[in-house]
Formats: C-alpha cells, structure tokens, sequence
C-alpha cells in the first residue's frame, strides 16, 4: 500500500513544482499559455523532414528548466513516457520512405530515418513544453484562464476531475487488488480469469464513489456553470514574455523557410 501512495504522490509531485517562486513562475498564467500555444504551433507547422530545422526550438524548455529551477530528471521521466507512442508512429516511414539522404559507406540513411527522427523530436519537444508548463503553474489557475479563453466549460470540468481523481481511482484499485490478495489461494499478483470481474467491481466502485463526491460537491454549492473570476490583467513583464517568445519562434520559423527557399529554389 505506501507503494502505492508514493505511485499516487509522483503523478502530483510535478504540480507541486508550482508553488515555487522563480521569475517564470511569477508570469501570469495567460502569458505562459500563449507562449506554450504558439510554440507547439510553430513546430507542427514544419514538415515531416525538418528535423535540423525544429533543433533550435529545443532553447525554450532549456531555457525554462534553468530559470525555473525545475529538475530535468523529473520532466525526462515523463516525456519518455510518450516516446512509445510516437516510435510506433514514425518507424513504419523507415521501411516505407526508403529513398537515400546521406550514404555512409555501405549504410543509407533515409528520408524515413529523417522522418522517424523528427517526429521523436517533435513530440519531445511538445510534451516537455506542456509539461513545463504545469510544473510554473498551479493547475486551478491554469483552467480559469481556459476559461477566460471561452474553451467549452464540461471539457475543463472534465479535465479537471480527471486531474483531481485519478489518485482516488487508483487508491480504489490498489485497496481492491490488497483484498483480492488476501482472498487468493496463492497470494500472487491478479490472474487473468479474475481480470474481468475485478475491472467491473472497480467500474461499479468507481460509479458509487463518483456519485458520493459530487453529492457531496452539490451540498457545498457547486454547479456546473461558468465561474465568475477576478481578471488579473496583464502586465509588461507578462507583455514583453510574450512578445519575445513569440519573436523568437516566428523569426526561426521564417528563418527556417528560407532556408528551405534557398537550398531547394
């Protein structure tokens, strides 16, 4: 069970990050979300061969890390995560785009290795950059400002229980899998026969302790409404935040496409 509390820890151990003090978390939460935006943006816009041209991009998480005091092993741990995701993605170009970029001797390297690598790239970049961003940002502030945003209220209602309840769901299934321990003739991990009616207990479970919550929410008061917050504006620093992010990642975006212009035109 405590291995399972600290497994439940880890997952908001990140958000606590945000409780730090550093100038990046100073920002207002809307700057650090429209640079976020336009960052991503701006290296989707590239093609599936940019990967030489998407490399600079890599400044801004750096950057971050180091102003911000976030440790780097803690955002690595998590944005490997998503590589499996974006190798199964990309290694299907290596065996089908197999016209040659560069020869080396007897080895080819290929516009679908290019590829497969600027996809890695790509995602590392993105999910390091979100991530980032949660770890400066406490994470209710983080969705009033999407709210401010007019993003559709249930969609951040749902992020946010999502968020919030995931450590309660697993503490269900850990006490449940602690029980069925107990009650096993071996006293073994969970056996593939009983895997079906243990996830519909937790389904059932889950649905019970849902509903106690939000009556529970409903006897405070809550509604599913658009909340009415104070607006902070921003300010000059947020301002020239902004400006100078978003300069950087256009000026290397057009760079990048002339670049582009000048080596094939």
């Amino acid at each position: 069970m405590t291995d399972i509390r600290s497994k439940i820890e880890q997952i908001y151990s990140l958000e606590q990050l945000s409780a730090q003090n550093s100038c990046v978390h100073g920002l207002h939460p809307l700057a650090k979300i429209c640079s976020t935006i336009l960052y991503i943006v701006c290296i989707l816009s590239f093609d599936r061969y940019a990967f030489f041209e998407i490399l600079p991009y890599a400044f801004y998480p750096l950057l971050l890390i180091f102003l911000a005091k976030v440790p780097i092993g803690m955002i690595f741990k998590r944005v490997i995560i998503a590589l499996p995701f974006c190798l199964f993605a990309g290694v299907s170009n290596v065996f089908l785009d197999t016209a040659p970029v560069m020869q080396f001797g007897e080895f080819s390297f290929t516009f679908g290795m290019l590829s497969l690598f600027t996809i890695v790239l790509r995602t590392l970049l993105c999910v390091s950059a979100v991530l980032i961003l949660v770890a400066v940002t406490p994470f209710d502030e983080l969705t009033e400002e999407l709210r401010r945003m007019h993003l559709p209220n249930i969609f951040i209602t749902l992020l946010e229980m999502t968020y919030r309840y995931i450590g309660v769901l697993a503490e269900e299934a850990a006490t449940m899998f602690i029980g069925y321990r107990l009650r096993s003739r071996t006293g073994s991990g969970l056996e593939m026969k009983d895997m079906g009616s243990f996830i519909g207990q937790l389904l059932l479970r889950s649905f019970d302790r849902a509903d106690r919550v939000y009556q529970a929410m409903k006897c405070r008061g809550y509604a599913l409404r658009n909340f009415s917050h104070a607006q902070n504006n921003l300010d000059k620093h947020d301002w020239c935040f902004i400006l100078l992010t978003g300069g950087i990642f256009l000026l290397l975006r057009w760079g990048a496409s002339q670049y582009v212009a000048g080596r094939f035109f």
